[in-house]
């Protein structure tokens, strides 16, 4: 099973700021103080964000071509 596979499986298309964290490790309010850096990381992750009314998703499938090490 794919990194993509399992991410989509665990949390759909669209991962919530929540399952970022907990896909990186890091609390919620670490994930957006890293979202808000100048890395390269953050700014691919950035590229998948969408907003929902006040809520943060972000593209699963995006996210983990983002994490398995490939760049767009």
């Amino acid at each position: 099973m794919t990194m993509e596979e399992n991410l989509v499986t665990r949390f759909g298309p669209l991962m919530p700021l929540a399952g970022l964290a907990t896909v990186l490790d890091r609390s919620p309010e670490a994930v957006r103080m890293f979202l808000r850096s100048n890395s390269d990381l953050a700014q691919y992750i950035n590229k998948s964000k969408l907003k929902v009314g006040r809520r943060l998703y972000f593209r699963t499938s995006e996210v983990a071509y983002v994490l398995s090490g490939a760049q767009k």
